[in-house]
């Protein structure tokens, strides 16, 4: 059997992955209701997203899904335990350019940190892509108000 993953999300209560998909024999779209079992607000994501993902009783289901999109949705789950809403949890999902990472816990900065890397290499330019340059110039505009600072008024080198 063959399976099309069309939509994922979450249930919670009890605590579930709710897959919607079609079967490729039937033409029928079919849902199926994976409960997250032993995950506490203590989990971890990526490890409960990796063994949804290689149970045997959900493989076939979740081929179509990336496993970025399960840790996201075991995040939300694990948010809720820990007693935030919906709207925060999706909230922190989502890269803000103007928050201060300083202030964020080891947990969720590494988070951040891994939205960052994966927003880059979505936009990163490869040598295949066809609209690669090799070496681009770029001329920025000259701005009236330049900003000065003390090390353009000092010359000397002679501190070194």
């Amino acid at each position: 059997m063959a399976f099309v993953a069309k939509r994922c999300g979450v249930k919670f209560k009890p605590p579930s992955i709710v897959l919607i998909y079609e079967d490729k024999d039937t033409k029928k779209l079919r849902q199926r209701i994976m409960p997250v079992r032993n995950f506490s607000q203590h989990s971890d994501c990526s490890q409960a997203a990796e063994r949804l993902k290689n149970n045997a009783r959900h493989r076939a289901y979740l081929e179509g899904v990336s496993l970025r999109q399960l840790e996201r949705l075991h995040t939300v789950l694990r948010d809720r335990l820990r007693g935030r809403t919906l709207e925060q949890s999706l909230a922190s999902l989502h890269l803000d350019p103007d928050e201060d990472l300083n202030k964020l816990g080891d947990e969720e900065l590494a988070r951040k940190k891994a939205q960052m890397d994966e927003l880059f290499e979505r936009n990163r330019k490869r040598k295949e892509d066809p609209d690669f340059v090799y070496d681009l110039e770029v001329e920025f505009p000259e701005a009236g108000d330049r900003e000065t600072c003390s090390w353009d008024e000092d010359e000397s080198d002679d501190e070194f």
